[in-house]
Protein backbone atom coordinates (compact mmCIF):
# COMPACT_ATOMS: atom_id res chain seq x y z
CA UNK A 1 0.00 0.00 0.00
CA UNK A 2 1.84 2.89 -0.69
CA UNK A 3 0.86 6.02 1.28
CA UNK A 4 0.51 9.61 -0.49
CA UNK A 5 3.23 12.08 0.15
CA UNK A 6 3.03 15.09 1.19
CA UNK A 7 2.45 18.40 -0.91
CA UNK A 8 4.52 20.63 -0.73
CA UNK A 9 2.17 23.67 1.18
CA UNK A 10 2.34 20.93 3.93
CA UNK A 11 5.96 20.30 4.41
CA UNK A 12 6.79 22.37 7.85
CA UNK A 13 9.77 24.28 7.63
CA UNK A 14 12.78 23.89 9.27
CA UNK A 15 12.66 25.77 13.15
CA UNK A 16 14.26 28.95 12.96
CA UNK A 17 16.05 30.22 16.15
CA UNK A 18 13.67 33.62 17.24
CA UNK A 19 14.13 36.77 15.96
CA UNK A 20 17.45 38.45 17.34
CA UNK A 21 15.30 41.79 19.04
CA UNK A 22 14.06 39.57 21.44
CA UNK A 23 18.03 38.13 22.35
CA UNK A 24 19.22 41.81 22.36
CA UNK A 25 16.32 42.32 24.13
CA UNK A 26 17.09 39.60 26.98
CA UNK A 27 20.94 40.31 26.91
CA UNK A 28 20.12 44.35 27.60
CA UNK A 29 17.66 42.90 30.39
CA UNK A 30 20.34 40.82 31.79
CA UNK A 31 23.33 43.51 31.93
CA UNK A 32 20.88 46.63 32.98
CA UNK A 33 19.48 44.10 36.15
CA UNK A 34 23.24 42.84 37.07
CA UNK A 35 24.57 46.48 37.14
CA UNK A 36 21.50 47.82 38.79
CA UNK A 37 21.96 45.43 41.30
CA UNK A 38 25.52 46.21 42.04
CA UNK A 39 25.42 49.62 42.22
CA UNK A 40 22.71 49.93 44.92
CA UNK A 41 24.76 46.75 46.36
CA UNK A 42 27.50 49.02 46.74
CA UNK A 43 25.53 52.28 47.68
CA UNK A 44 23.83 50.47 50.72
CA UNK A 45 27.07 49.00 51.80
CA UNK A 46 28.93 52.24 51.59
CA UNK A 47 26.15 53.98 53.63
CA UNK A 48 25.56 51.02 56.14
CA UNK A 49 29.16 49.42 57.06
CA UNK A 50 32.38 51.47 57.82
CA UNK A 51 35.58 49.69 56.91
CA UNK A 52 36.38 48.50 60.47
CA UNK A 53 32.82 46.66 60.34
CA UNK A 54 32.10 42.55 59.79
CA UNK A 55 29.01 41.60 59.70
CA UNK A 56 28.87 37.77 60.43
CA UNK A 57 26.02 35.83 59.04
CA UNK A 58 25.09 32.32 58.36
CA UNK A 59 26.97 31.05 62.09
CA UNK A 60 30.20 32.95 60.30
CA UNK A 61 30.24 31.08 56.94
CA UNK A 62 29.11 34.51 55.22
CA UNK A 63 30.87 37.96 56.48
CA UNK A 64 29.90 41.36 55.35
CA UNK A 65 32.85 44.36 54.94
CA UNK A 66 33.31 47.18 53.10
CA UNK A 67 37.15 46.57 51.14
CA UNK A 68 38.08 49.01 48.56
CA UNK A 69 39.59 47.16 45.54
CA UNK A 70 42.70 48.71 43.41
CA UNK A 71 43.19 45.47 41.46
CA UNK A 72 40.71 43.04 39.88
CA UNK A 73 38.17 40.76 41.14
CA UNK A 74 38.45 39.14 43.68
CA UNK A 75 41.50 41.34 44.96
CA UNK A 76 43.49 39.61 41.71
CA UNK A 77 45.56 42.28 39.79
CA UNK A 78 45.76 44.39 42.88
CA UNK A 79 47.83 48.07 41.28
CA UNK A 80 47.03 47.95 37.97
CA UNK A 81 43.91 50.14 38.39
CA UNK A 82 44.90 51.88 35.12
CA UNK A 83 45.14 48.49 32.93
CA UNK A 84 42.54 47.06 34.37
CA UNK A 85 39.99 49.97 33.51
CA UNK A 86 41.35 49.44 29.82
CA UNK A 87 40.81 46.39 29.52
CA UNK A 88 37.22 46.55 31.06
CA UNK A 89 36.65 49.21 28.50
CA UNK A 90 37.66 46.84 25.75
CA UNK A 91 35.45 44.05 26.66
CA UNK A 92 32.45 45.31 27.11
CA UNK A 93 32.87 47.06 23.45
CA UNK A 94 33.05 43.29 22.15
CA UNK A 95 30.63 41.88 24.13
CA UNK A 96 28.49 45.09 23.21
CA UNK A 97 29.36 44.54 18.89
CA UNK A 98 28.94 40.45 19.58
CA UNK A 99 25.33 41.20 21.06
CA UNK A 100 24.25 42.17 17.72
CA UNK A 101 24.28 38.40 16.22
CA UNK A 102 23.05 37.05 19.15
CA UNK A 103 19.91 34.28 18.76
CA UNK A 104 21.03 32.30 22.01
CA UNK A 105 19.23 32.48 25.18
CA UNK A 106 21.88 31.15 27.09
CA UNK A 107 24.49 33.31 25.28
CA UNK A 108 22.14 36.54 25.82
CA UNK A 109 21.93 35.85 29.70
CA UNK A 110 26.11 35.03 29.62
CA UNK A 111 27.02 38.54 27.92
CA UNK A 112 24.62 40.44 29.73
CA UNK A 113 25.98 39.16 33.39
CA UNK A 114 29.10 39.75 31.96
CA UNK A 115 28.80 43.13 30.60
CA UNK A 116 26.90 44.14 33.61
CA UNK A 117 29.55 42.90 36.05
CA UNK A 118 31.61 44.88 33.92
CA UNK A 119 30.07 47.78 33.69
CA UNK A 120 29.59 47.56 37.46
CA UNK A 121 33.19 47.86 38.83
CA UNK A 122 33.51 50.10 35.64
CA UNK A 123 31.26 53.01 37.49
CA UNK A 124 33.66 52.52 40.99
CA UNK A 125 36.53 52.89 38.96
CA UNK A 126 35.63 56.00 37.27
CA UNK A 127 33.43 57.82 39.91
CA UNK A 128 35.02 56.74 43.08
CA UNK A 129 38.42 57.29 44.92
CA UNK A 130 41.28 58.23 44.40
CA UNK A 131 40.33 59.46 40.70
CA UNK A 132 38.56 58.96 38.18
CA UNK A 133 39.89 55.89 35.76
CA UNK A 134 42.01 54.74 38.64
CA UNK A 135 39.09 54.12 41.24
CA UNK A 136 39.02 51.51 43.50
CA UNK A 137 36.06 49.53 43.48
CA UNK A 138 33.85 48.44 46.46
CA UNK A 139 34.37 44.66 47.77
CA UNK A 140 31.95 43.40 50.02
CA UNK A 141 31.04 39.88 50.35
CA UNK A 142 33.49 37.08 51.99
CA UNK A 143 32.86 33.46 52.26
CA UNK A 144 34.33 30.89 55.06
CA UNK A 145 36.59 32.66 56.76
CA UNK A 146 39.03 31.34 59.44
CA UNK A 147 42.56 32.09 60.91
CA UNK A 148 44.14 30.19 57.95
CA UNK A 149 42.28 31.18 54.45
CA UNK A 150 40.00 33.75 53.53
CA UNK A 151 38.41 33.64 50.36
CA UNK A 152 38.85 36.73 48.39
CA UNK A 153 36.66 39.36 49.66
CA UNK A 154 34.53 39.76 46.40
CA UNK A 155 31.05 42.09 45.18
CA UNK A 156 27.92 41.65 42.56
CA UNK A 157 29.90 42.21 39.93
CA UNK A 158 32.71 39.98 40.23
CA UNK A 159 29.51 37.36 40.80
CA UNK A 160 27.96 38.05 37.51
CA UNK A 161 31.19 38.02 36.04
CA UNK A 162 31.83 34.80 36.77
CA UNK A 163 28.55 33.00 36.58
CA UNK A 164 28.42 34.73 33.22
CA UNK A 165 32.11 33.32 32.69
CA UNK A 166 30.79 29.86 33.49
CA UNK A 167 27.54 30.12 31.30
CA UNK A 168 29.77 30.94 28.63
CA UNK A 169 32.25 27.99 28.98
CA UNK A 170 28.70 25.73 29.59
CA UNK A 171 27.97 27.02 26.16
CA UNK A 172 31.13 26.56 24.40
CA UNK A 173 31.45 22.96 25.54
CA UNK A 174 28.40 22.54 24.02
CA UNK A 175 29.52 23.53 21.27
CA UNK A 176 26.82 26.65 20.88
CA UNK A 177 27.67 29.45 18.99
CA UNK A 178 25.56 32.92 19.27
CA UNK A 179 23.57 31.94 16.85
CA UNK A 180 22.11 29.58 18.94
CA UNK A 181 23.49 26.42 16.43
CA UNK A 182 25.50 23.64 17.39
CA UNK A 183 28.67 23.49 15.88
CA UNK A 184 28.94 22.29 12.13
CA UNK A 185 24.96 22.83 11.59
CA UNK A 186 23.97 25.58 8.73
CA UNK A 187 22.06 28.29 9.16
CA UNK A 188 18.30 27.53 9.08
CA UNK A 189 16.82 28.89 5.98
CA UNK A 190 14.45 32.05 6.41
CA UNK A 191 11.27 31.24 3.91
CA UNK A 192 11.65 33.87 1.34
CA UNK A 193 9.23 36.72 1.44
CA UNK A 194 6.22 36.51 -1.12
Amino acid sequence: MNTPSPSESEVQPAPVAPARPRRIRLFALVAVLALTADIVSKCIVVANISPTDEIRLIGGALVLVQARNSGAAFSLGTGMTVLLTRVALAVALVIVRAASRLRSAGWAVALGLVLGGALGNLVDRFFRAPSPGKGHVVDWITVFPNNHWTFPTFNLADSCITIGGCLAVLMSLRNIDLQGRRGGEAEPERPADG
